[in-house]
C-alpha cells in the first residue's frame, strides 16, 4: 500500500525539480493532442502537477488547465512559470489526488505523470473517470527526468558518477524510516481496467543525448523524493559542497553528457 498524505514527501525540492529535471519535449504534447484530437476547446486536470512541467506544456491545447499538488513549494513555482511564460488560463489548487473530486468539475483530460504511484491509486482512478467528460481520457505518463539511462555509445563528455553521488548522500542522510510501504508501479493496467477505463493506446517519444551541468545533477539529486532538503537538516550546506567537489573530479569542465530514455504515454480511454 502506497504511503498516503506525507505532507514532507517533496519539501523543499520545488526550485531544485525545476533546475534539476530535464523539461518534457514539446512532441509529447503534440503527439497526446493528436491521439485525443484536442482542439483548443475543454479543460485539462493534472494531478500532482509538481511545478507544472507537464501543465504548462499542455494547458494552450485547452480553454482552461487545472494542477492539483499537495506541496505548496511546488505551486509557488508552478505558479512563478506560468507568470515567466504568459500561461493565463491555469490555476492551481493545493489538494491531495485522494481528495478528487473536490468540486472540480469535469475534464476532458485528466494526466498523472510521474505521480500516480504514490497515491491510493484505485480510489483515485475511480474519481478522475468521475470527473471526465463523456469523450475524455486519463494520461498516465512514464518517464525519467531526474537522470539518464546506461548506454554504449561514445558520449561528448563524462557521464555523471551516479553510484558515488548516491554513496555520497547516504553518509550524509540519516538511516529512513521504517515505512508501511512506498510508492506502488505494479498492477497499473489492472487498476485503470478495474476503474472502468478502456485502452490504452500507447505512445513513446525517443529521447536525445544531453549535456548536463553540475548545478543541473546536484539539484536533480534534491529534487527526489528520497533525498529532498529538509532530510538533510543543517548539513545540506555540507553535502552540496561535497557533491559538487565529487562532481568536479569526474568532470573537471563540470560538464556532462547522458542518454534520456524515452517518455512512455498510455491514455485511458473512459
Amino acid at each position: 500500500m502506497p504511503e498516503q498524505r506525507n505532507p514532507d514527501l517533496y519539501t523543499g525540492a520545488a526550485a531544485h525539480y525545476v533546475i534539476g529535471r530535464v523539461a518534457y519535449p514539446p512532441e509529447l504534447a503534440e503527439r497526446i493532442a493528436g491521439e485525443l484530437d484536442l482542439d483548443g476547446s475543454g479543460r485539462l486536470l493534472d494531478v500532482g502537477c509538481g511545478p507544472g512541467s507537464l501543465t504548462l506544456l499542455l494547458a494552450d491545447r485547452f480553454d482552461a488547465a487545472v494542477g492539483v499538488d499537495a506541496d505548496a513549494g511546488m505551486l509557488t513555482e508552478a505558479e512563478r512559470l506560468a507568470s515567466a511564460a504568459g500561461v493565463p488560463n491555469v490555476s492551481w489548487r493545493r489538494l491531495y489526488a485522494e481528495d478528487l473530486p473536490a468540486d472540480l468539475g469535469t475534464f476532458r483530460l485528466i494526466t498523472f505523470a510521474q505521480s500516480f504511484h504514490w497515491m491510493d491509486r484505485p480510489r483515485v482512478a475511480a474519481a478522475a473517470r468521475g470527473m471526465l467528460t463523456a469523450d475524455g481520457a486519463c494520461v498516465h505518463v512514464h518517464a525519467t527526468t531526474h537522470r539518464g539511462i546506461d548506454t554504449d555509445a561514445e558520449l561528448p563528455f563524462p557521464a555523471p558518477p551516479y553510484e558515488a553521488l548516491d554513496e555520497l548522500s547516504r553518509r550524509f542522510l540519516p538511516p529512513p524510516p521504517t515505512r508501511s510501504g512506498g510508492p506502488d508501479t505494479s498492477g497499473e493496467s489492472e487498476v485503470y481496467r478495474a476503474a472502468g477505463f478502456s485502452g490504452p493506446t500507447s505512445i513513446t517519444v525517443p529521447r536525445p543525448v544531453v549535456t548536463r551541468t553540475v548545478d543541473e545533477i546536484v539539484a536533480a539529486h534534491l529534487s527526489l523524493s528520497s533525498s529532498t532538503p529538509h532530510l538533510f537538516g543543517d548539513r545540506l550546506d555540507a553535502f552540496v559542497a561535497e557533491a559538487r567537489d565529487l562532481l568536479h573530479q569526474s568532470s573537471p569542465t563540470g560538464v556532462f553528457s547522458e542518454q534520456l530514455r524515452e517518455i512512455a504515454a498510455d491514455i485511458w480511454w473512459r
